[in-house]
């Protein structure tokens, strides 16, 4: 994983640009390219300003190919020390460990570099693949809520779910393992 930078326009219009990878977010619509060089990247690279979390681009180790992006990240009224985990990854990408090996990297940067308390993850309820990612990583059903989107999306009527893993959770299943916390 890298950070982003201004070359990379191209790398999130293409993701974004794929209806599957976009479905659970906004029923399927690209993002414009326009939305994407004023707004998407410039937030993400504002991140790297304010902090250690943020985005992170995802390349494929043996050819560079990039899969996606992952992300820690602070919400605005909610607390510092409890960040959100994010994903979005090229259809190519799935099913191929990829979703579950960048969060459980961040998830242990969460906590093990970055003093986290709690991280946590959300999804719509019906997005099972997400879901076993979040499981994947280690974190486990909290609540299902119902959000107000701005987009109606098919198995929306289900509601979104939360997922979360406190530091304590982490460090008793680290000790579990074998290894220190």
């Amino acid at each position: 994983m890298r950070r982003f930078s201004l070359d990379d326009v191209d790398l999130l219009v293409a993701l974004d640009a794929d209806p599957d990878v976009m479905r659970y977010i906004n029923g399927g619509r690209a993002t414009p390219r326009q939305e994407i060089e004023r707004e998407v990247l410039p937030a993400f690279l504002d991140y790297y300003r304010h902090g250690d979390y943020g985005f992170w681009a995802a390349h494929e180790r043996a050819d560079g190919e990039f899969l996606g992006w992952f992300h820690l990240r602070s919400e605005p009224q909610g607390r510092p020390d409890e960040p959100e985990l994010g994903y979005r990854l090229r259809r190519a990408a799935w099913g191929r460990g990829y979703a579950t090996e960048g969060s459980r990297g961040l998830v242990h940067r969460a906590f093990a570099e970055l003093g986290a308390r709690r991280v946590w993850a959300a999804t719509m309820a019906v997005n099972i693949a997400s879901r076993r990612v979040m499981e994947k990583a280690g974190l486990r059903y909290t609540r299902t809520f119902y959000g107000a989107w701005p987009d109606t999306i098919p198995g929306g009527e289900h509601g979104d779910v939360e997922y979360a893993l406190s530091r304590e959770d982490w460090e008793a299943g680290r000790t579990e393992e074998g290894r220190s916390p």
